[in-house]
């Protein structure tokens, strides 16, 4: 819009082009991750989570792809119809592949059904024990988790935007600031 050429519109609009071109690398990535963690579950190495995560983050991807195209494209853009229609249909089937997977996975635990007919009162008491316990390791460990996926995001958003073009034409992100130089000065203490 009201550039000259494409080339022009392009230079003046360099941070709106790398941000549209990252989307769409992510999309792809996303797809890529997909592929490579079915292929995991097949051969029984990968999980299933794997599975929700990617096409979790195939279908953001997409939508960002479609916020960052919304920016420059005009409201009755036929292409921008088109992108917002398969951005629809990308969200259905990363839906699709959540549940089956999820179908999936209730099927082969199915098969796990617990039997604790043959146990004594001890016995059970026991394992209700040992159970709990494994239950408070795993909330514990979840917890930690999710302090660290946190940590991660915070990252990457500090990262985003910030990246130097390397000799070779390839991005690479620019170093990351220390923390002894974000530190604050020690308070005055009274005298």
């Amino acid at each position: 819009q009201g550039a000259a050429t494409t080339q022009e519109f392009y230079a003046k609009n360099s941070r709106w082009t790398e941000g549209l071109i990252s989307a769409s690398k992510a999309v792809g990535w996303g797809a890529t991750q997909l592929v490579e963690s079915a292929d995991r579950v097949v051969l029984h190495t990968g999980k299933y989570e794997e599975l929700i995560v990617c096409s979790h983050e195939i279908a953001a991807s997409t939508a960002q792809l479609v916020a960052a195209s919304k920016v420059k494209a005009e409201k009755s853009s036929r292409n921008l119809g088109r992108l917002q229609e398969c951005s629809r249909n990308v969200n259905e089937m990363a839906a699709n592949v959540v549940a089956s997977t999820k179908s999936g996975q209730e099927q082969i635990e199915e098969k796990d059904t617990m039997d604790f007919s043959g146990m004594s009162l001890i016995k059970l008491k026991k394992e209700e024990m040992e159970t709990q316990v494994k239950v408070l390791e795993l909330e514990k460990r979840l917890e930690g988790e999710r302090v660290r996926l946190g940590e991660l995001r915070k990252q990457h958003y500090a990262l985003a935007g910030t990246y130097d073009a390397a000799e070779d034409g390839e991005a690479k992100p620019a170093p990351a600031p220390r923390r002894g130089i974000l530190k604050k000065p020690p308070l005055a203490q009274k005298p």
